[in-house]
């Protein structure tokens, strides 16, 4: 058998959450227009069988490197950084439609030459087909890249071929993961990362960053095959609170309609949700309540 660890690195919203998806073959992380949506090194795990041979790959999907204004930004950069080291191999992904440009070559540096690397120019499906190669280039000059791939992981362009190029560098080792477990998320991180997702997206401006979900409580109903969910959105200003619940709790209802629509799907169960909205201020700041809410 063979197996291995493979870091997805890049800035901010270039597409590494679809990409694991894609590659995994179902959703493990969240996904969202709102850069620096991942805050944590999530792991998806792609099992496939080659010949006679199984393959197991368990992609890590980081929080994008990027200039921190708090200090949740700074963690989540040491995230990111704790995974360039202890993995088999690297994709390094840029963003085909906004172009390379600094933080791109920011993120090259950091680089290890100890550990191979897979540059993937995602996005391709936004540009014109005059625009890759010139990009492809100007990738190439980034680094010493095993291979460079020109994908879209939101229409599975280039997909299958990175994939193989990935699974064809996994060194011999042990299954990490049992057969049809896809991610190392628990459930209440699964639960609380669906929440926050459909948040986000209803969210504008400065608001979605400062939106933190914590699962209360998560059991079996009364009722059989049912699960009852309590959970709560952290915001960190006064103001924000009135954001989340909407007029009337409009908002909020409709987060949780979304939320609850996706949840039943992933439990396999009816589920009874209830949210709550509360203060935590300046929480991207606060040590202690990083610490709190698991950051």
């Amino acid at each position: 058998m063979r197996s291995g660890f493979v870091s997805v690195i890049g800035r901010p919203n270039v597409g590494k959450s679809t990409l694991v998806n894609a590659l995994v073959g179902q959703k493990v992380a969240i996904t969202t227009p709102v850069p620096q949506t991942t805050r944590h090194a999530i792991r998806g795990v792609a099992h496939r069988v080659e010949g006679d041979e199984a393959v197991q790959v368990v992609f890590v999907d980081t929080p994008g490197l990027h200039k921190p204004r708090t200090l949740l930004g700074t963690r989540l950069n040491d995230v990111a950084r704790d995974q360039l080291s202890s993995v088999d191999l690297i994709v390094f992904m840029v963003d085909g439609e906004r172009g390379i440009g600094r933080g791109d070559r920011f993120v090259a540096e950091l680089l290890p030459e100890t550990v191979p690397v897979i540059a993937v120019l995602n996005k391709i499906d936004r540009i014109g087909p005059s625009r890759i190669l010139p990009q492809l280039e100007e990738l190439q000059q980034l680094g010493a890249f095993e291979e460079i791939v020109p994908a879209s992981a939101a229409t599975g362009s280039g997909i299958d071929t990175l994939a193989d190029l990935i699974m064809q560098r996994m060194p011999e080792g042990p299954p990490y993961f049992p057969d049809g477990q896809v991610t190392d998320q628990s459930t209440d991180q699964l639960v609380a990362e669906i929440i926050r997702e459909k948040a986000i997206t209803k969210m504008r401006e400065e608001v979605p960053h400062s939106i933190a979900v914590v699962v209360d409580e998560l059991g079996p109903g009364e009722t059989a095959g049912t699960t009852v969910i309590q959970a709560t959105l952290y915001v960190e200003r006064e103001s924000q609170k009135g954001i989340v619940i909407g007029k009337g709790g409009s908002v909020l209802k409709s987060i949780g309609t979304q939320a609850r629509a996706e949840l039943e799907l992933v439990l396999g169960t009816s589920v009874w949700l209830d949210l709550r909205v509360k203060l935590m201020k300046e929480w991207q700041r606060d040590p202690k309540a990083l610490d709190r809410l698991g950051y």
